[in-house]
């Protein structure tokens, strides 16, 4: 049988650890085993992060869109159900960045909503 030495591949596999887990306070950027506890929950922290990332800009674009509409008479809910019934396909994002940036078009958007929403009541 061949004589098989693993240190090559034992030591490739910790400083790739070491090597993220450096900057680390005290032994976490130092000791295997602390290193690699704290790139494992850092990893976890980073991928969780990424998620809530996304709900964060969301939740933004809905507040400058309500804040928006609140200002031309309609509150964020109507508009989004007076827009969908107009059918008006835009998203959040972009609904937030007219609001933000180009006032007078989304005056009109509202205005189209509102009379989506009265031609709907009406009937």
């Amino acid at each position: 049988m061949p004589r098989v030495k693993r240190s090559t591949k034992r030591s490739d596999r910790r400083k790739k650890i070491l090597k993220r887990a450096s900057g680390y306070f005290l032994t976490k950027s130092k000791l295997y085993q602390a290193a690699q506890e704290a790139v494992e929950r850092a990893m976890k922290f980073s991928y969780i992060g990424r998620k809530q990332k996304k709900r964060q800009y969301r939740s933004l674009w809905i507040v400058r869109i309500n804040a928006a509409a609140q200002l031309n008479g309609l509150n964020y809910s109507l508009l989004i159900n007076g827009l969908k019934k107009a059918g008006v396909e835009l998203d959040r994002k972009v609904l937030a960045d007219i609001a933000v940036n180009d006032a007078a078009g989304f005056t009109a958007l509202v205005a189209q909503a509102k009379a989506t929403l009265s031609t709907a009541a009406a009937a």
